[in-house]
C-alpha cells in the first residue's frame, strides 16, 4: 500500500485526455502526476513541463516499474490497453485505464482475468458514475418522480477533423462506438443491468472505422436503449430518459460544466431544472474515489471486474450487428 501522503500517479502517454481531462481533475482531487511516460523522451520532456508532471521517463514498462510511482492512468490508444494494463497489474500497481477497457472483448476478458488472479485494483475511466449528476437523477428515478423507467435515449457526438487522428484508425481499435458510443451503453448499463438483445448500423469512413453508428439494446422486461454516437457533427451528449410517468432530461450527464442541466417533465406540472453547480473537472469525483480506495480509506467501488464486462459484451454484440 502507498505510504503517507497524496497517490504519486504515472501517465502512460501523453495523450491529449490526460491533458484536457485527468491533470486538471488530479490537481482538484489532491494527487501528484509523479511522472509521464512517452516512447520519444524529448517530446515526453515537453509535455512534462508544459502540463506540470513532475517528470518524463522514456517507455511504458520503465514507468510500471518506478518505484516512485503508486498508480497508474492509462490513456494509450485502445489496440495498446490490454498489453500494459496486464503489465502493470501484474507488477501490483493499480490502474485507471481509459474506456472502452479494450478495444475487444476477448483483450478485456483478458484484462479482468489478470485482474481477479492478482488482485490488483483497476478501474475503467467512466467517470460520470461518480458524479453528483447521476446521484441526482438516482435519487428522482428511485423517489418515482417519473414513475418506471423504461428507456433511455442517448447520444455522444462530437467532430474529428484530423485523419490522422487515433480514432480514425481501425488498426489501433479506433471508431465511433468503441470510443464514444460507449458512453450510453454504459448509462444503460447503470439502470438496467445486462442486455439481452441488440441492433445496430453505421456508416464506415476513416481508415476502416464506423465514423457513425446508431442502433438499440433491449433489456429485460422491454426495456431498452436507444443510442447514437459519431465523429463528424458538433459535440452533442444529450440522454433523455423516460419512464411510465415522465421523464428526465440531461444536457450532458457524461461530461457535466457550467451550464449544464438536469430537467424534470412531469404530467401536468412545469418542468424542474437544475444546473451544474460551480463545476469541478469530471475527473475529479473518481479520483477522489479512487485515492481513498487504493489508501484504504474506504472500500472500492465500481472497479472494472465489477461493470467492464457488461460493457464490453454489449458493444461487442452492436458492432457484430451492423
Amino acid at each position: 500500500m502507498p505510504g503517507p501522503g497524496p497517490l504519486r500517479w504515472g501517465i502512460v502517454s501523453t495523450a491529449n485526455i490526460a491533458r484536457a481531462a485527468f491533470l486538471p481533475a488530479l490537481r482538484a482531487a489532491g494527487g501528484t502526476p509523479e511522472a509521464v511516460a512517452g516512447r520519444d523522451l524529448a517530446r515526453t520532456r515537453e509535455y512534462a513541463q508544459a502540463h506540470g508532471a513532475g517528470r518524463a521517463v522514456q517507455g511504458y514498462q520503465r514507468l510500471i516499474d518506478d518505484p516512485d510511482v503508486d498508480i497508474l492512468y492509462i490513456a494509450l490508444p485502445n489496440a495498446l490497453h490490454a498489453e500494459w494494463t496486464i503489465q502493470a497489474l501484474k507488477a501490483g500497481k493499480p490502474v485507471l485505464c481509459e474506456k472502452p477497457l479494450c478495444g475487444t472483448l476477448a483483450d478485456t476478458e483478458r484484462v479482468l482475468s489478470v485482474a481477479r488472479e492478482t488482485g490488483t485494483l483497476l478501474w475503467e475511466a467512466f467517470v460520470f458514475p461518480f458524479n453528483e449528476y447521476l446521484r441526482q437523477i438516482r435519487s428522482l428515478i428511485a423517489d418515482g418522480a417519473i414513475g418506471e423507467l423504461r428507456e433511455i435515449q442517448s447520444d455522444f457526438h462530437f467532430r474529428v477533423s484530423r485523419p490522422d487522428n487515433v480514432r480514425m484508425s481501425a488498426e489501433l481499435q479506433g471508431g465511433a462506438l468503441r470510443d464514444v458510443g460507449c458512453y450510453p451503453v454504459r448509462l444503460a448499463q447503470e439502470f438496467f443491468g445486462e442486455h439481452r438483445s441488440a441492433w445496430a448500423a453505421r456508416e464506415l469512413g476513416g481508415h476502416g472505422v464506423d465514423i457513425e453508428t446508431w442502433g438499440s439494446l433491449g433489456y429485460g422486461d422491454g426495456r431498452r436503449l436507444l443510442l447514437s454516437c459519431g465523429m463528424r457533427r458538433e459535440y452533442d451528449t444529450f440522454s433523455r430518459l423516460l419512464g411510465t410517468a415522465g421523464q428526465i432530461e440531461v444536457s450532458n450527464l457524461f461530461h457535466p460544466g457550467p451550464g449544464d442541466h438536469v430537467t424534470l417533465h412531469q404530467p401536468g406540472g412545469e418542468p424542474v431544472r437544475w444546473t451544474a453547480p460551480a463545476s469541478e473537472p469530471a475527473f475529479t469525483a473518481a479520483l477522489r474515489h479512487i485515492s481513498a480506495a487504493v489508501t484504504g480509506a474506504e472500500p472500492p467501488r465500481l472497479l472494472a471486474t465489477e461493470t467492464s464486462l457488461a460493457t464490453a459484451s454489449a458493444l461487442h454484440d452492436l458492432a457484430a450487428a451492423c
